[in-house]
This record gives C-alpha cells, structure tokens and sequence, in this order.
C-alpha cells in the first residue's frame, strides 16, 4: 500500500463498468474506505442500480450518496451561464462543462460531511473533464486529495480492464464485453457522444448517435409556437405556465427534441492541447439561448449589451476550462448577472425542421420606441437634422486622416 494512501475517498459513481472497477481498485490499491456519490442531473438513467452495485461491491448503506441535484443544476448553474449567452468557441452551449463543478462541490461536501480525506473521479487523462474536476475541488477545499485512477493504474485496454472485472467479480453488461461505439455524457442540458465511430471528423454521425432529437427532415411538417417568459434574465414561465428551473428546461428539451432542434457536430480545442470530435444534443439549451438573446433585443441598452457580447467569450472559455470557481469568473458573473436587471418579458419562438427562430417578443421594460423608429410621421419624437452634426463630428478624424493621406501623396 503506498505510503501516501488515503484513509476514506468519496468517488464520484455512475454504477458504470468503469466506475466500478475504479471503485474495487480504491480498496484494492489503497486499502481505503469508499463512500459512492451518484448524481442525478437529469441524464435520462434510474440510479437504484447504481445503489445496487455499490452495495454488491461491498459499499454500506450510509456511505452510498444518490442525490437529485437537477433542480441546483440548472438554476445555481445552467441559468447563470445562459444570462452570459455563453458559447464556447462561438458554437457549444458547455452542456458537460457545466455540470461538473456542481459534481465537485458535492463531492468536496460529503467529503467533509463523512470524515473522508480524498475525493476520486473517473475522467481520463486525455481529456477536459479531469482538469474541471480537480481545479474545482481545489479551489473549495485546498488540502483535499485527488485521486485520477486514469492517471496511475495499469489498466490501460479495455481487456485488462474486463480482466480486472471478472478477477474480482464485479458484473459486466453484455454488450460491455466488446469495444463500445462511442461514449456518451448525459444531463439535464445535454448530450455529449465522442471516440470510436466519431473520431474521423470527414465522417458523418451514423443516425444511432442521436438520442434526443429527431432528424430534422423527420420533424413535424407544421411549425410550432413557443412563448418563455423572463424576469431578470431567467426563465420562469412557458406558454404562461409559470415552472420550476428544472421543469422548465426538461419541457424545452421536449420541444426542441420534438423538432430536431439543437444538433452539433464539433470539432472543439481541448484545454489539454488536442482537438476532439463531439456530437453534441442541446435541444432545450438551444430554445433558451434564442429566447433569451431574444428579450435581451428589446431590453437591454446597446452599450451594455455590446460590453456584455465581448466577455462572453472569455466567460465561455472560463467555464469550460474548469474554472468556475475562479475570481475571473465570479467577477465576469456579477457583471453580466447586472445586466440582467431588466431582462423581463416574453418571446415567441417559432419551432420547424431543426430550426428556432425569434418571431416577437414584449416586455413591461422593453427600450423599443416605435415613435422613434418609424417610418410614418414620429410627430416630433426625433429630428433628422440632428443626424447631420452627429455625422460631421464622427466624420472629423476620417477627414484629417484622408487630408493627410493626400497631403503626403502630394
């Protein structure tokens, strides 16, 4: 047993085979107690068989964590990202991003709730998600302990690790026995498929990727309308029923899915240096993101919401290299979060064939003034001659630097 071997780690747990057999080595390498946290954030699976496994591998009752967290999830973390309308490299909405320091968070807690002096995750050393976990644990509790069994085990195929399974009698799913299609994360706000059959980006997405839209070409043949109603920047009602943050997003998800809305096929900059193939699936995501930029149109000032349009990407960036618990990023959020103020009212979306588009949108605190902008006499409201100065004064640096220009030619 190495020297430096924790006494009590809490493992981030699916009930998964890879999870599984992370859990027997703890208590095989380390000779650890291990407590089990499974998290439901919405991913669509029952997680009394991970209770289940956890028990069989010889977990107690009290050490075995199962919490439904899909409301915490979206309004502490989904809803704060989407006032920022934040996407990461101008098209991913950080569905897996996301979701991971809430995971750390409570990991850290029960560790502290339990006695336990190491935390433990399945992400590889290949990828993003470890990196999240980790700077997330650290930034809540600096003297925890990470353990990363993809960084230090042996078990580098996926033979050596059924060996290791069937060495130590922990159960294998059938189709678990042979190499898996592609690996898929899952939340309330999306999917995330990558590896295997999409690792050539010059190839298209066989259909059996896709979990939570129809192909658009097989959506409904008659559009749909939508309304989401806002205050502050958040959700809060659809089609005038008002809804918690959570029901909210899981009747988006229906909707958008319903029509083949919210697909991507990405090829992303990992924080670890590499580029990576995803399918991503964010139907609900992608109503929210069109709503909200929506209201945001007739609520919020230009020059604020320019200021707010050049962070974003920053913020986004932020939230997918794991620093969410990062100064830069509260300070970013107390920012944007300010903008918000007024960012009440409803939109109309209209749903079609892979489609959202914005098709009307009203707020008791829209800044929209149709005296000024029309077309038709404005009755005083705006004097166009006012236009004339203006353009003279903007123009005046043009003008110097064309005289110049000439000047110097001449």
């Amino acid at each position: 047993m190495p020297s430096h071997a924790p006494k009590k780690v809490v493992l981030a747990y699916s009930g998964g085979l890879d999870t599984s057999i992370i859990l027997k080595w703890l208590q095989t390498e380390y000779g650890c107690e291990v407590v089990t946290f499974t998290a439901d954030l919405g991913q669509g699976e029952e997680l009394d068989p991970a209770r289940k496994k956890a028990e069989l591998l010889g977990i107690a009752p009290e050490n075995i964590y199962i919490e439904d967290l899909r409301e915490e999830f979206v309004r502490d973390f989904v809803f704060p990202m989407f006032r920022a309308n934040a996407l990461y490299e101008g098209l991913y909405l950080l569905g897996t991003s996301i979701a991971r320091p809430l995971i750390s968070k409570r990991l850290v807690e029960i560790a502290a709730a339990t006695g336990a002096d190491a935390v433990a995750h399945g992400a590889t050393g290949k990828g993003n998600d470890q990196v999240r976990f980790e700077l997330s644990a650290y930034a809540l509790n600096p003297d925890i302990k990470v353990i990363a069994p993809w960084r230090e085990w042996d078990l580098t195929s996926r033979t050596k690790l059924l060996e290791f399974a069937e060495a130590h009698q922990i159960p294998i799913a059938k189709d678990k026995r042979g190499e898996a299609p592609f690996s898929v994360d899952a939340n309330l706000l999306h999917t995330s498929s990558e590896g295997k059959v999409l690792e050539d980006p010059a190839e298209d997405a066989p259909d059996y990727v896709y979990q939570r839209t129809v192909a658009p070409e097989d959506a409904p043949d008659t559009p749909e309308y939508v309304e989401i109603s806002f205050e502050r920047g958040d959700a809060t009602a659809i089609n005038g029923e008002a809804m918690s943050p959570a029901t909210i997003l899981t009747k988006l998800n229906e909707l958008g899915g319903k029509h083949g809305i919210g697909r991507l096929d990405f090829v992303e900059n990992r924080f670890v240096g590499m580029k990576s193939r995803g399918i991503y699936e964010t139907p609900g995501g992608t109503l929210l993101l069109e709503a909200h930029r929506g209201i945001e149109q007739i609520t919020l000032d230009s020059g604020a919401g320019h200021l707010k349009d050049s962070i974003m990407p920053r913020y986004a960036e932020l939230i997918y290299n794991g620093f969410w618990f990062s100064p830069e990023r509260e300070m970013l959020q107390a920012l944007i979060d300010a903008s918000q103020k007024h960012v009440s009212g409803t939109v109309r979306l209209k749903l079609y064939k892979g489609s959202v588009r914005c098709v009307g949108r009203w707020s008791d605190h829209s800044l929209y003034s149709e005296a000024h902008v029309t077309f038709e006499d404005d009755a005083g409201a705006y004097d166009q001659k006012d236009a004339a100065g203006f353009i003279q004064l903007n123009a005046l640096r043009l003008k110097l630097l064309a005289a110049r220009a000439r000047r110097l030619k001449g």
